[in-house]
């Protein structure tokens, strides 16, 4: 079969109709849900860009391929393939369409450059160049910015909301779009493996001003509960690089940005069903499996806390829907990783699954939705360490937890207010974390890299 693979970046499950969001809708991929198999509880393996992709790409946990970074993978692996890399040397036509491996947002996008993408995973690979912040329209700059003096959008990292003049294909996404139903129509008599990488709703917040219609007023945005003293109880490692407090962002502005989020959403959507339909139209679903997914979550508000880093769910879970021909619709709710994606997906396409790689086949899933993969996923951002199973969430920070920790009883308490690491009723449930953190990193030291962290 062939592989139809969607990444969106920067991707909250939560944003999307079909978890739930009653705001933001998502009718594509909510399409693509209901054919498919949704996974309720997937979970990426480092909470922003360069690690994450590396991870799923290459097949490893990202303290085993040294990869905290925004690099690429290949001077780690070596001559082992990747995930796309496997499949080509099986006989696939691979493509990339954008963002696959890393690339910065915005600014790789303005340059149309590779960013730190890997040419040996690849048939042929293309770039989608589009303005980003400087696209045409009324913008404004939410971030550091109090007093409003700065004069409309500005570059960077930043968040910002451009309602765009002109059509989908003003920027990226619209390309990427086009691109990827051409080459669905002129790769359909082989397989092939198929990348396709959407950049929104990574900052800058740009859409179609048609894309912003259901969100204004911003003022009309609800914004997440904000509990008194709800830092209190989270270790210094644990409150997130970009918070409401140094971002400067008041109640207007924060609307404002969860507003120009869902937009971005809406149009990434859009350019989703584009590439769906150009499947349809060649008369492959019968033959093309199709993975939508994000490379992390995304905080909007929760805690005060904004983008991605933050080993909370908010952050470290991301949608994750797979329509496979031939299988019944399904939704799913054992705990899985990215990191599943390289052996179930070569497992199902009937290739050789390499030993060496440290993900787990859920293919049984397919035809047991209750089948359970792992009784915890994990995951890291540089500062600490996740361990999320169905009923608890564990995080540590630095060496053996001495940078804090943090226990949350996710029946009870599932958008994670009450950190019960220090309550001596729990301490049973926390002594039994540090062993088992303990064994998974141990665990992820054991590769054939030969690498030491």
């Amino acid at each position: 079969m062939n592989v139809l693979f969607i990444i969106s970046d920067d991707l909250t499950a939560t944003a999307l109709s079909c978890y739930g969001n009653e705001v933001c809708k998502t009718p594509n991929i909510d399409r693509l849900a209901s054919q498919g198999t949704r996974f309720t509880k997937a979970y990426c393996q480092g909470t922003y860009c360069g690690p994450s992709r590396a991870s799923f790409m290459s097949g490893y946990y990202p303290h085993a391929i040294k990869m905290l970074g925004y690099g690429s993978p290949r001077p780690a692996i070596g001559d082992r393939a990747t995930w796309a890399q496997h499949f080509k040397n099986s006989g696939y036509h691979t493509a990339r369409v954008s963002k696959i491996f890393h690339m910065g947002v915005p600014i790789g996008i303005e340059k149309g450059t590779d960013g730190a993408d890997d040419p040996a995973s690849w048939t042929e690979r293309f770039n989608s160049q589009g303005p980003e912040w400087r696209a045409p329209g009324d913008g404004e700059t939410l971030e550091s910015n109090p007093d409003g003096k700065k004069p409309g959008p500005v570059g960077g990292n930043t968040f910002v909301v451009v309602e765009a003049d002109g059509d989908d294909l003003v920027h990226s996404d619209g390309k990427t779009a086009v691109k990827a139903a051409e080459l669905i129509k002129q790769h359909k008599e082989k397989p092939f493996f198929l990348g396709v990488g959407f950049v929104r709703p990574h900052v800058p917040f740009v859409a179609p001003r048609k894309d912003y219609k259901d969100f204004l007023p911003y003022d009309k945005m609800t914004l997440p509960e904000k509990v008194e003293g709800d830092w209190d109880d989270i270790p210094k490692a644990g409150i997130n690089y970009k918070t409401s407090k140094n971002m400067k962002m008041d109640v207007r502005r924060q609307k404002k940005a969860v507003g120009g989020y869902y937009a971005s959403v809406v149009y990434m959507d859009r350019m989703v069903g584009q590439v769906l339909d150009a499947l349809t139209e060649a008369g492959l679903d019968d033959k093309t499996i199709v993975i939508f997914t994000s490379d992390h979550g995304y905080h909007l508000g929760e805690h005060e806390f904004w983008a991605k880093v933050s080993l909370h769910d908010e952050s470290a879970a991301v949608p994750l829907i797979i329509r496979v021909p031939g299988k019944k619709p399904a939704i799913c709710h054992s705990l899985v990783e990215l990191l599943d994606l390289y052996p179930s997906l070569s497992k199902m396409c009937g290739l050789e699954v390499p030993k060496r790689i440290q993900g787990k086949d859920f293919s049984p899933v397919f035809d047991n939705p209750k089948h359970e993969v792992r009784d915890a996923a994990f995951s890291v951002n540089g500062k600490g360490f996740l361990l999320r199973e169905h009923d608890w969430a564990y995080i540590s920070y630095g060496k053996n937890g001495k940078g804090g920790e943090e226990l949350f009883d996710m029946k009870k308490d599932p958008k994670q207010y009450t950190n019960l690491v220090k309550d001596p009723k729990h301490a049973g449930i926390t002594a039994r974390f540090r062993k088992k953190m303990s064994a998974k990193l141990e665990e992820v030291r054991t590769n054939d890299l030969g690498l030491k962290y």
